[in-house]
Parts: C-alpha cells; sequence; structure tokens
C-alpha cells in the first residue's frame, strides 16, 4: 500500500531545531536536565543519565521550546537518526545539542506513529544517504524540517502507533523494574560495605589499629581477581547488517554500569572468531576506554546477559577471572565495580586528554577495604543478590523478544503488509511464552 509522502513540518504544531550552543552544565544534581544525543535512541528517551544544569541556564536554553509528553526527538548527528518518544512529564528538560524537537498536530498527525515512521528503514536509508562530514556525518536544520513521511490516514496512523508503543510500553516498564532491582542491590551493598551497616554490625567491635569492623582488612584486587584483554577483531569484518555476533564495546556500557544494547556493532559470520573469547551468561566485563571528556562509563561494569545473539569480549573490554576458582563473588564485584570510592580512583587514575584509558594493572591497584573471606559476608551478599540479577535477566530476556517482536512488525506496519487488525498484541505474546515454558 502506498501513502501520499508530506513534509513533517506541515504536519507538525512544532519543528524546531535545539540550541546549538554547548549549554554550561554543573557535576550535581539540579531540577533541570539536559538531554543529549546519546539519551535517545531506539524510540526511547533514558532521562536516568543526564546532565544538570542551573535554572538561569535552562531558562536560555529553552527560549524556543521544551519537550512535553508526546513530542518526538530525532538526532541529526552523532549519530544521525536517533529517535525517541517524550513520555515523560517532567517540565524540567531540555534539549542538548544536534537534536530536533517535533510536536506534532494531533488532527494531522500521531505523534506515535511518527516516532516509528522514523525509525523505519526507508526513512532511516535516506537521512543516513543525505547525511554528510568526513568526521562526524549530520543532517541540515531544514532537512530535519523538511523531512517527507509517508502519511496515511489518521485512523490508520492511530493503530499502527498503538500496537508498536504497546510493545515498547512494555519494554519501558520491564527497564523500570530492572532500575528498582539494580537499586534494590546497591541500597543493600551500601549498607553493609560503605556504612558498615551490615547483619550484626551492633555486635562487631571496632579494631582499635584499622578503626575498621573487626574482621575487616584492606584489600589487594589483585589477589583475589585478574583482568583479561579483549580480543582485537578486525574493522574489515564488522558489519552494519544484523548478525548472530555482537562485538560489545565501551559504548554499551551504561553510565553507573550495567548494559545497553540501543547501538550495536555486529561481526562477520565467517569471520575468525577465537572460543575464549566467547561471552558467556553473566561474565563479569569492565570498560578500560572512554571517549567522553568526563570518562562518563570508565571502569564501571556490565554482566552479560542472556540472548539469541553470541557476544564477542571486543579489546579495550576487561573480563573479570578469578585468582581461585572456590572463590568469585561476581556480584558482590559488580557492585564493587560501582563503589564511588572505586570511581574516583579510577578516574583519577586514568591517562589521556581526550580520551581517557585505564588498565588491569590500575584497576587491581584499587585497595578496598572489606571483610575478609573468612568473615562469609561477601559470599551472603552474593548469595543475596543472585536471585535480584536472575530476574533481571529474565526481564532483558522479555525485553529481547519484544524488541525483535516489534522490529519485524515495523516495517510490515508501515507499508501496510499485514492487516493491523490480525497483530497479535505483546501482552498476548507474552502469555503465550510464558505458557509454552
Amino acid at each position: 500500500m502506498i501513502w501520499e509522502s508530506k513534509p513533517i513540518s506541515e504536519l507538525c504544531i512544532l519543528a524546531i531545531d535545539c540550541v546549538n550552543k554547548t549549554a554550561p552544565v554543573v557535576d550535581y544534581v539540579t531540577p533541570y536536565k539536559m538531554i543529549r544525543t546519546t539519551n535517545v535512541g531506539g524510540g526511547f528517551i533514558d532521562l536516568n543519565t543526564v546532565r544538570y544544569v542551573e535554572e538561569e541556564t535552562f531558562i536560555k536554553w529553552t527560549r524556543r521550546s521544551k519537550p512535553e509528553y508526546g513530542d518526538v526527538i530525532f538526532s541529526r548527528e552523532a549519530p544521525v537518526g536517533n529517535v525517541g518518544r517524550f513520555t515523560s512529564n517532567d517540565k524540567n528538560v531540555f534539549l542538548g545539542q544536534r537534536l530536533f524537537h517535533y510536536r506534532p498536530d494531533p488532527a494531522l498527525l500521531d505523534w506515535k506513529y511518527l516516532a516509528y515512521i522514523l525509525q523505519s528503514d526507508a526513512i532511516q536509508g535516506y537521512v543516513h544517504g543525505i547525511a554528510f562530514g568526513a568526521t562526524v556525518p549530520h543532517i541540515k536544520v531544514d532537512d530535519a524540517e523538511n523531512l517527507k513521511i509517508p502519511c496515511p490516514p489518521i485512523d490508520v496512523q492511530l493503530k499502527i502507533g498503538n500496537i508498536l508503543s504497546a510493545y515498547d510500553d512494555l519494554i519501558e516498564n520491564n527497564q523500570k523494574r530492572i532500575k528498582l532491582l539494580e537499586e534494590t542491590a546497591k541500597i543493600t551493598y551500601e549498607e553493609w560495605f560503605v556504612r558498615c551497616k551490615f547483619p550484626d554490625y551492633k555486635n562487631t567491635p571496632i579494631d582499635s589499629e584499622t578503626k575498621l569492623p573487626k574482621g575487616w582488612d584492606i584489600w589487594n584486587l589483585n589477589d583475589v581477581v585478574t583482568i583479561k584483554h579483549g580480543y582485537a577483531y578486525k574493522g574489515e569484518f564488522f558489519r552494519e547488517e544484523e548478525t548472530s555476533k555482537v562485538l560489545l564495546t565501551p559504548g554499551n556500557f551504561k553510565i553507573g554500569g550495567g548494559l545497553k544494547l540501543n547501538k550495536v556493532k555486529y561481526y562477520d559470520e565467517t569471520a575468525e572468531n577465537p572460543k575464549e573469547y566467547i561471552l558467556k551468561l553473566h561474565d563479569l566485563l569492565v570498560t578500560m576506554t572512554d571517549l567522553s571528556k568526563e570518562a562518563d562509563t570508565l571502569g564501571y561494569p556490565l554482566l552479560v546477559p542472556e540472548s539469541s545473539k553470541t557476544f564477542l569480549h571486543n579489546q579495550r573490554l576487561g573480563k573479570v577471572l578469578p585468582v581461585d576458582k572456590n572463590f568469585f563473588p561476581k556480584y558482590f564485584y559488580y557492585m564493587l565495580f560501582q563503589d564511588q570510592s572505586y570511581r574516583g580512583f579510577v578516574v583519577g587514575s586514568s591517562s589521556g586528554a581526550t580520551v581517557k584509558h585505564t588498565s588491569p594493572s590500575k584497576i587491581l591497584s584499587f585497595k578496598p577495604k572489606l571483610p575478609s573471606r573468612e568473615n562469609g559476608l561477601i559470599q551472603k551478599f552474593d548469595e543475596y543478590a543472585r536471585p535480584i540479577f536472575e530476574n533481571i535477566n529474565n526481564l532483558l530476556k522479555q525485553i529481547q523478544l519484544l524488541n525483535e517482536s516489534r522490529n519485524i512488525l515495523l516495517p510490515r506496519l508501515m507499508t501496510g503488509m499485514i492487516d493491523i487488525e490480525q497483530v497479535e498484541l505483546p501482552v498476548n505474546l507474552l502469555e503465550r511464552l510464558q505458557k509454552n515454558n
């Protein structure tokens, strides 16, 4: 089915570029949040890893517009073509550089439909085709404003938007549940190992020399773990098109720790692939390179999820391994590598002016104050955290399934290849799969 194409600007109340000037940010939390191109992608906008500014800056940078629930955000650069639905009611958010702001006229254009048509193969192919710039490809403001999209009747737009957003709403709900589970583990870790309010702490005396609870000491990390470098996979085998092999990179680490897969690198199916660099469920990795000025993710960890894809251990990522195979509390280490003391040490000892680097030797020279192995508290925390991360893994599996189903549906719905009325809703899909399992 072929629908008439129209410029987006004719279908919107607002189609405007951001203020193309770097906003002065602060290194502490304020009510005023700036989203960047890295916060936008896959139909979502991540408000958990924003930059903060003072009120005066916020007022200056929102003189053109500020996003509202039901708007769509599009990146013109770094990278081109990322799309996100603004689903928050937060009134204190503004757009950083290189982001374009659409507010559809609801009588002419459904905002959900707009978000998905912008992610379609046809539109993505077009914007990457017109992008220019040798170092950082980008598109002009006029191109974003006058981009033509297929425009079916509004009732068809609403049906398509509601079907696809049902998948994304479930994904977003799972992401919120994952965040709550991660926060539960983090709060318990900090209570036990930072504030020293572990079980029975009131009955544990303080050592007069170390000023630590009895049975605690200063650890040498290299006595208990090693960090293995990744493999230098060959650039000639990198693929833009999807394959079964995913190269994990520093870009797959979330600020604060954890995995993000909104942008991945694929590797050729037939290329050489050493078995020792194929990652397994809940392998623990840390990133040793960061391209941002603030070293946003340097040294942070992730746990490899269960997936239909094969994850590959790429260079500049370190795989954490035990010195003694009988003692490897990986969920404890995952939290330790998010500890603020560790984080400060890694950033402070990093090298490089533009690109920040650390190394296994630098990471392992961090000396945390922890209970002894014989104390048993670390093992107790690891046992407590294990079901939390197993639950997170199950939610990630659901997210992967929902993403795959949505991505199969998107091009078919946008081209009228399938009957809208015959599409299985994601809630029914998950219920059916749970019964089969």
